[in-house]
Formats: structure tokens, C-alpha cells, sequence
């Protein structure tokens, strides 16, 4: 095993125009512009803080492979830091960097106390078993908390793009076994199962703050106007990328709950069209059966599915991997907004051309904050020791049946049972985690839009997410002194 602080690398580059990392480092430039920092902050905030890169062995199949993984740590203006690690065969260090920049950003969006981090480990998840992926999670555990690149204190990850709840337990009881005289160690975590100290509603939360994001941004009339579409998500044709988990859930609840129409559908190895609307629980259960989209029987196939990209619809939401909207295609896209669910799907030059055709982009750093919230959730939930609800649920109970009976003694009547029932309930954990979400959602985006409104050389809404991320971490640098 070796275990190396190593500088950043070019990476991997899209077909056309700069890499995710640099990507990210224009769209930061092009809002440091915009802002009267202290002299050195804005390079302060623009880099990584450190990156390990560790290298160890497994041994799969009676030989010894060696896999090489990350962990980056961008900001500690709040600790601990938060990030997902993902499994795919594509990372490389810059990506992760630029992703762990992302997270810094979008938690001081979402006012989550986190500095922001990532990891990822060089690996198709896809071509090992369960138990050789058990064991190459424990390994990968054990060299990131033994450089305290993991702790519950300092560096806490949660799942991402080829990763789960499963790989958060094994990566949970590893530590704990590592260090079982810390009392806090199951927050080492987020995204656990919710029986193992996890908590419901996490596996959706991304997907659902996708939603709330854009149903807060369909309810102000003056914002909806850029893009030429009325108020309201009802009617709105969909195109989704990706029905993974952020996908699936983002396509599913926008048309169950809000009657949208899913008028494309994107994977790997196509996409799916219907005018009318597709059904996304069935496509969804399709891809389960059948390892991918072809062969659908109730919309057309179209084996190109990047093409599908450029379909004419109202709402764009990809939710894939980054740079999937460049230089190439952007000119292209009919969309008249693009939510972005994924993280960095429009490169940065694409964002201009995109711009400049009125298409109005809600960003990564704000629309896919739902997974980060829900996960410091679950980390309060871990650090506290005690369920949510635990200690008020009965109080709330007696509360609202006094409530009904003091309203019953005035009126001389009953109350309906559908209103006792909502008087007298108490919040299960999944209701007490999509309000919060929801508010959290709601407030980020207030501030995002004061500032667009309100700051003439603020030009979009990437550009005021990140002005309000920025001037956060500033502040919190500044007030320690730093």
C-alpha cells in the first residue's frame, strides 16, 4: 500500500472544450468577479485543501489486484466535510477534486454546517461479486481512516454514483471496529440503511430535492418568465437523463405528484420517447428486469440516446454523469430550462452558448443539495443517539386531542375525523425529513433569486448560487480569524 499527497492532474477532458475541473474553476471565476473578496480569499476558496491518494491490493479471484482511490478535501471553514464516494471506472483526481469544490459550495447554499469533500475509487462495480466488493470497500476504509480521511468528526462520506446504502454499512462497521471506543462512530456515515442507524427518506433525497427545487422555481412568476414557460409543473414536458437513483425519483414524484409529463426518457443504451407520457415506475421496473431500456413496449426506442438531449421540451433534467451538455450540442438543446439534477452535466462553455439562447440553467450546486441535507440529518440523528420524534411524538399526540376536544367543547359539535387526524398526528421521520428538506429547498432558493434580482452583474442563477456560497464561506473564514 502506499499512501501519497499527490497534486492535481489534467484528467480526463470532455470530447470538446476544458475539463470537469476546470469547468468548475471558470463558473467559480466568473462569480469571484462579481465580488469584493479580501485580498487572497478568492484563491483560498477556489482550490483543494489536500488530496490523498492511497493504493492497496485485494485479492479477488486467487491474484492480487490493486486499486487505486481518493479522497479529496476542498473546505474546512466547517468540519466535519461532507461527500459522497462513488465506484466507477472513469475517476481520476481532478474529478474528484472538482466534485469536493462543489460540495463546499452547495452546502453553504443549503446552510448545511459541512466543509465540503469527495472521494472516488477506479473501479466498475458491475464486474465483481458482492462479497469481493465487501472486501474491497472494508480495505479502502481502512487506508482512508488511517490517513483521517474518515472520521465522524472530521470527514464523513455518504453514497454516490455506483455506491449505496450497502457499501455505507460495510464502510460504517469497519470503522467502528477500528476505533470502538469512539461513542459517535456510526456517524462516520450517511446514507446507512435506515435499520443501521440510518434514516428514512436518504435514498430519495436528492431526487426530491430536485423536485422541490424546481416546483419553488415554477412558483414565482417573474423567474419562469425568463425562460418563456408559465408558472405551475403541471402539463410541463420532461426530458430525463439518467434513471438512476436521482432520476428515477425526480421523474417519478414530478409526475405522480405534480403531473408532469415524462415525454423522453435517457440510459445507457438508448432512450425512450412518448409524446403522451411515459410512465416512469414501469420504464423503472423494465430496466430491472432487462439491464436497459431496448425492448420497451409502450414508446419509441431510439438507440442514440444523446440525441434525445435535443428534444423539444420544457424542462431538461440530466441526471448522468458530468459534461454531458458541451460545446458539441448546446446550440442544440431546445430545452427551456435544464435542472440540473447530476453534478456538472453543462460544461462551462456550453453554459454560455446556453445563456445566451434564454435557457434558463438551475444548478447542480443548489437543485442537487437534497442528498447533503438529508445526510446532515442523519448525522445530527447519529450524533445525538436518539430517533427523531423519540421525545415529542406522544407530547404532540395529547396536545392535538386537547386541541380537538377544546374545539369540540366551544363549537357543540365534532370535529371531522380527516381534521382530528391531522390535529393529532405526529410526524413520523420520513414527514419530519421532506419538510425539512423542503424548507431547506425553499430558503436556499430565496436567497439565490434576491441575489440574480437584486446585484446587476449577477447574469444567471449559477452565477448568484455561487455569490451566495461564496460570501458564506467568507464570512466564516473571516470570523475565525482567518
Amino acid at each position: 500500500m502506499t499512501a501519497t499527497m499527490t497534486p492535481p492532474t489534467n484528467g480526463k477532458h470532455r470530447a470538446s472544450g476544458m475539463s470537469f475541473l476546470n469547468s468548475v474553476y471558470a463558473m467559480y471565476d466568473r462569480a469571484v468577479a462579481t465580488l469584493d473578496l479580501p485580498p487572497g480569499f478568492a484563491e483560498k476558496m477556489k482550490h483543494c485543501h489536500s488530496v490523498l491518494q492511497v493504493r492497496f491490493p485485494v485479492k479477488i479471484k486467487g491474484r492480487y489486484q490493486v486499486f487505486s482511490g481518493w479522497r479529496a478535501v476542498h473546505s474546512e471553514h466547517r468540519l466535519p466535510v461532507k461527500g459522497g464516494i462513488r465506484y466507477a471506472p472513469e475517476v481520476v483526481q481532478d474529478e474528484v477534486e472538482a466534485l469536493a469544490a462543489l460540495m463546499s459550495y452547495k452546502c453553504a447554499i443549503v446552510d448545511v454546517p459541512f466543509g465540503g469533500s469527495k472521494g472516488g475509487l477506479k473501479i466498475d462495480p458491475r464486474q465483481y461479486d458482492e462479497e469481493e466488493l465487501e472486501r474491497i470497500t472494508r480495505r479502502f476504509t481502512r487506508e482512508l481512516a488511517a490517513s483521517g480521511f474518515i472520521s465522524p468528526s472530521k470527514n464523513v462520506p455518504a453514497p454516490d454514483m455506483g455506491t449505496s446504502s450497502r457499501e455505507m454499512a460495510w464502510i460504517a462497521d469497519t470503522y467502528r471496529m477500528l476505533y470502538p471506543d469512539d461513542i459517535n462512530a456510526i456517524a462516520c456515515v450517511t446514507g446507512k440503511p435506515a435499520t443501521q442507524s440510518g434514516i428514512v427518506g436518504r435514498r430519495e433525497a436528492t431526487g426530491r430535492g430536485v423536485q422541490y427545487g424546481l416546483q419553488e422555481f415554477f412558483n414565482h412568476q417573474k423567474d419562469v418568465e425568463k425562460s418563456g414557460l408559465t408558472p405551475g409543473l403541471g402539463g410541463k414536458r420532461v426530458v430525463v437523463q439518467g434513471l438512476g437513483n436521482v432520476g428515477y425519483h425526480a421523474a417519478k414524484f414530478l409526475q405522480e405528484e405534480d403531473d408532469a409529463v415524462i415525454v423522453g426518457i435517457i440510459e445507457r443504451d438508448g432512450a425512450l420517447i412518448k409524446e403522451e407520457g411515459i410512465d416512469v415506475e414501469s420504464v423503472h421496473q423494465w430496466i430491472g428486469e432487462h439491464q436497459g431500456l431496448k425492448g420497451y413496449p409502450d414508446a419509441i426506442y431510439e438507440p442514440d440516446g444523446k440525441l434525445v438531449l435535443e428534444q423539444d421540451c420544457d424542462i431538461l433534467i440530466p441526471a448522468a454523469l458530468e459534461g454531458q451538455i458541451t460545446v458539441d450540442n448546446a446550440a442544440d438543446i431546445k430545452a427551456r430550462v435544464i435542472a440540473e439534477a447530476a453534478n456538472g452535466p453543462v460544461t462551462y462553455e456550453a453554459d454560455e452558448i446556453l445563456r445566451s439562447q434564454g435557457i434558463v440553467i438551475l444548478p447542480d450546486a443548489y437543485l442537487n443539495a437534497g442528498g447533503v441535507t438529508v445526510s446532515y440529518f442523519e448525522w445530527i440523528k447519529n450524533i445525538s443517539h436518539i430517533r427523531f420524534g423519540r421525545i415529542d411524538n406522544r407530547l404532540d399526540s395529547v396536545r392535538g386531542a386537547a386541541i380537538v376536544e377544546a374545539i369540540e367543547s366551544m363549537l357543540g359539535s365534532k370535529v371531522p375525523a380527516h381534521l382530528v387526524e391531522r390535529i393529532c398526528s405526529s410526524g413520523d421521520e420520513l414527514s419530519l425529513v421532506r419538510s425539512g428538506l423542503q424548507d431547506t429547498m425553499c430558503r436556499a432558493y430565496h436567497e439565490i433569486r434576491e441575489v440574480f434580482w437584486t446585484r446587476r452583474n449577477v447574469p444567471d442563477l449559477r452565477t448568484a448560487s455561487f455569490v451566495v456560497a461564496l460570501e458564506k464561506i467568507a464570512r466564516a473564514f473571516q470570523e475565525m480569524g482567518i
